[in-house]
């Protein structure tokens, strides 16, 4: 019986392809090809006495696991197999339990080289990690584990290294792969300046990072703890084929005792407890389940369980946040408006070399904005900041002002001027130099590209409800999300509304919620599957989460529920498929088709197939959101960037 495996997770230990698992089979096998050859020597009673020795041991064995599986409160389908070779065995059917046993054995292997399979994406993770980094130190290079690697140090990543620890990049340029972490083929380059993240490889010539974060908290640490903990789960689905095994047991007892009473032959009573497999029940399921959460691991959508991967599967309602989830998240400059002073790049370089010394999300946009210009920025000096309001310091000897208008223009000793008009959800930066306004900034966070074929995407996929729920001000996320066809928005929403908001939902079916910030962590808590933007977001929301983003495209939240809706798709097939082959080929045995033999080789052969089927998983290609129509999206779609809660 190929699945022998008691509901849940088992293990590791001789059904886990091991040294002893190997030699079970080995004996069993042996076993029966030599009491074959004995047999057709002539000589039955010696080949039924090998036959009974190849058996035992891997009866015993089994009978082991069933006890331990009691233990644990966990009662399967291991009875059948165990059943079915003391049945045979009992009854003269030695050649039939010999088959059993080497079926038995030889499909727990199987099983684990399909599960190995289906895993090997997350093990390839967990196998990247590096032991240890290359720092500079004092003028020389020395080779560190990357626990000794603290915030500022300087590192040396060589051409093909596995970057150690989240950092920014020290030199020039750099190509790296990030295929590991997002799925992404094609490698990125990076400008000095820019996030590396760890796990990410270097595809091109040595680099220099400075490093940001320990090792311990970096993105691919935590990566590895998410696949820990997806690979050590178990799924809703699967601990429904627990309560479904126990009622296939009772059916299989029952068809074997009637088989018996009514021919008075207890062979075919052996014959329906051998073709029994309970494969189909508690094998098929984990075994899609977890193909499923490689797939998508493969393509930048770590999943944390096949649990939030089955729940993926049913969701009816879709809740998205605006800031860094439906939008960018990141401020652009859309124009630079001169107030007849310095020229506009003039104005973007004083701006910018100012806001080196902020970290507020606006001002490192203005920052991003000139060195993609080429502007060389000078170190500020006598930087003040006043949060929420601007910046003021002196750049090569110029005084310089960067902020709100208000703040700009009592900085300046001036009334603030009528503001100019701009498109709902953009924001103005002034910029003010030597004491005279010099111009603004104009600012917006556009929708992130792909947002709205994939929403298309959702609705085909059947999600019923997509809603926004933002903490920005209503005007802003009606214009933000003009044309998408939602079917409702909620404004000025605080944390603690937004959990209320998800709650109520779920009367109209299971809820996901997509956020990236700190202020989402407790609505993703509470949906039935919260997603975690995880290139950018906060740590508290991936950590609150059941789906994290590997890759910063929210066309691949599409991609995630596909492959769950496909998955269960698969996992539900191969049950109904094996068990009703099961179920058929016991009343073929009831009614004396099958001889014992024949209903151990004719289950092995179903066993075969439901793992094929499950394994399908593996190979499913989700339709590309961009390919489909692009729906008609007015322009100067943006949302508010600064002083507004994301």
């Amino acid at each position: 019986m190929s699945g022998g495996l008691a509901a849940g997770p088992r293990p590791a230990g001789i059904w886990r392809a091991d040294p002893l698992g190997f030699a079970l089979l080995g004996f069993a096998l042996c076993a029966l090809l030599t009491g074959l050859a004995v047999w057709l020597a002539d000589r039955s009673g010696t080949a039924r006495a090998i036959w009974f020795a190849g058996v035992v041991p891997v009866l015993a064995a089994l009978v082991v696991e069933i006890l331990r599986g009691i233990r644990r409160g966990e009662t399967g389908l291991d009875i059948v197999a165990a059943l079915s070779m003391t049945a045979a065995l009992v009854f003269g059917e030695t050649l039939a339990a010999a088959v059993v046993a080497v079926m038995y054995s030889g499909g727990t292997l199987l099983e684990s080289l399909a599960e190995g399979r289906a895993r090997r994406s997350m093990h390839d993770l967990l196998s990247r990690v590096p032991r240890t980094a290359t720092r500079h130190r004092d003028g020389a290079l020395e080779d560190v584990p990357l626990d000794a690697i603290a915030p500022g140090d300087r590192l040396l990543i060589r051409q093909g290294d596995v970057v150690p620890v989240d950092g920014t990049l020290a030199s020039d340029a750099a190509f790296v792969d990030t295929s590991a972490l997002t799925g992404e083929s094609l490698p990125v380059r990076l400008l000095r300046g820019a996030e590396a993240f760890s796990g990410s490889t270097n595809a091109g010539e040595a680099f220099g990072l400075l490093a940001t974060h320990e090792a311990k908290d970096s993105t691919y640490a935590g990566i590895v703890r998410l696949v820990e903990a997806a690979q050590a789960s178990k799924a809703p689905m699967s601990r429904l084929a627990d309560r479904w095994s126990l009622g296939f047991l009772a059916v299989t007892l029952g068809i074997a005792v009637v088989a018996w009473w009514v021919s008075g032959d207890p062979s075919r009573a052996v014959a329906v407890l051998v073709v029994a497999t309970p494969c189909p029940l508690i094998l098929a399921v984990p075994v899609a389940l977890v193909a499923g959460l490689s797939r998508a691991a493969q393509l930048g959508v770590l999943v944390k369980g096949a649990g939030p991967l089955e729940t993926m599967a049913r969701v009816r309602t879709l809740i998205l946040d605006k800031t860094g989830t439906l939008t960018d998240g990141r401020p652009r400059i859309v124009s630079i408006d001169s107030a007849g002073g310095p020229a506009k790049d003039e104005i973007l370089r004083l701006a910018a070399a100012l806001d080196q010394a902020s970290t507020h999300p606006v001002a490192q946009a203005v920052v991003a904005a000139a060195k993609a210009r080429g502007l060389t920025l000078p170190v500020p000096s006598d930087v003040t900041e006043f949060p929420g309001e601007g910046v003021a310091g002196h750049v090569d000897g110029r005084e310089v002002v960067v902020g709100g208008g208000a703040f700009v223009a009592s900085r300046v000793g001036r009334r603030p001027g009528d503001p100019l008009a701009v498109a709902a959800g953009s924001v103005l930066v002034a910029v003010a130099v030597d004491g005279h306004m010099a111009g603004h900034l104009v600012m917006s966070d556009p929708l992130r590209e792909g947002a709205g074929a994939m929403l298309d995407g959702l609705r085909r996929q059947g999600i019923a409800r997509i809603l926004l729920a933002t903490g920005d001000r209503a005007d802003v996320a009606a214009r933000v999300t003009e044309g998408l066809g939602l079917d409702g928005l909620r404004a000025d929403l605080t944390p603690d509304r937004k959990v209320a908001l998800v709650l109520a939902e779920r009367a109209h079916g299971p809820v996901m919620m997509v956020g990236d910030g700190v202020n989402d962590a407790p609505a993703l808590a509470a949906a039935d599957v919260g997603v975690a933007m995880g290139v950018r977001g906060a740590a508290a929301s991936a950590e609150a989460a059941d789906v994290v983003l590997l890759v910063d495209r929210i066309d691949r939240l599409a991609t995630g529920i596909e492959i769950a809706r496909a998955s269960r798709r698969i996992a539900l097939e191969s049950v109904v498929a094996g068990i009703g082959l099961s179920v058929l080929g016991m009343i073929a045995a009831a009614m004396g088709y099958l001889t014992p033999v024949e209903g151990a080789l004719l289950q092995e052969a179903i066993d075969v197939a439901v793992i094929l089927n499950a394994l399908r998983a593996l190979r499913i290609a989700p339709r590309d959101p961009a390919a489909a129509k692009p729906r008609s999206v007015p322009p100067g779609q943006a949302g508010v960037v600064q002083g507004v809660t994301p």
